[in-house]
């Protein structure tokens, strides 16, 4: 929150993969001026490929979306416990407990292992880690794990109050561009609004997707994907125009929302 305030930033919003646990310790350290916009990152799959959507303002205690992002964190774990067995297997010297240490209790993913295989001197950095050699995608290790479709991950978010944002939808080096047509169905769907501004859209992708939300009736939002040492501490380095997040905030009746 210090460095989200140190960045200029009126509102931040906290989506950690598939949890809420760290709701309680971002509103305790609100500064004052600080909006904080909880969330979560929903991990979900599609024909075989990872789509993340990015949930607001929902009740947390809705019973329905808490135990599919049990069933999401419960397939996250397994599947992290697989890659470390093969990585072991490979020859890498690293083990459950270091990654899990690394995640200090909360949901183990494949950054955390990403850091193990790079504090073991496995690989020269975390993101020498996401390879075909290692834990890339298809990689050596690699292992697929359980996540809803999106389209019930959305109506799930629309069921507990909140409002969804399809993530990086054409961020290339993630693997994937979603589809036209497939955001436009997530949009019938109840989908809210589409991630324009991220690091990995260049400005050509920027000004295609406006273009398609607007059409679609979305949200254009933007974000920084901060992951902390991993992604090269960059938060802030986007911001949502007022006008988006007001509209964000319209469309999920902005309860949850605290001012420090």
């Amino acid at each position: 929150m210090l460095a989200a305030s140190a960045a200029g930033l009126d509102a931040v919003a906290l989506t950690d993969h598939d949890t809420v646990a760290g709701h309680a310790a971002a509103r305790a350290a609100l500064p004052a001026g600080l909006t904080l916009l909880p969330g979560m990152e929903m991990s979900c799959r599609l024909d075989g490929h990872s789509v993340h959507l990015l949930a607001y303002l929902f009740d947390p205690a809705d019973v329905p979306l808490a135990a599919e992002c049990a069933a999401i964190r419960q397939g996250r774990d397994d599947r992290a416990r697989a890659m470390v067995e093969r990585l072991r297997e490979l020859g890498a010297d690293v083990s459950w407990q270091q990654v899990t240490a690394l995640a200090g209790g909360g949901v183990v993913g494949r950054p955390h292992i990403a850091r193990a295989l790079a504090g073991a001197g496995v690989v020269g950095s975390a993101q020498e880690a996401f390879s075909q050699e290692w834990i890339g995608s298809g990689g050596r290790a690699h292992v697929t794990r359980y996540a809803p479709d999106p389209a019930r991950a959305v109506a799930l978010v629309r069921g507990a109050g909140g409002a969804s944002v399809l993530a990086h939808p054409a961020a290339s080096a993630r693997g994937w561009v979603i589809p036209d047509e497939v955001i436009g169905r997530l949009a019938a769907a109840g989908l809210a609004g589409l991630e324009v501004d991220h690091p990995d859209h260049d400005q050509a992708e920027r000004g295609r997707l406006r273009t398609l939300a607007r059409d679609l009736d979305l949200v254009p939002t933007a974000g920084s994907d901060d992951h902390g040492e991993l992604t090269g501490y960059r938060i802030g380095c986007e911001s949502g125009a007022g006008q988006g997040y007001e509209a964000l905030l319209d469309r999920s009746g902005r309860a949850g929302l605290v001012t420090g």
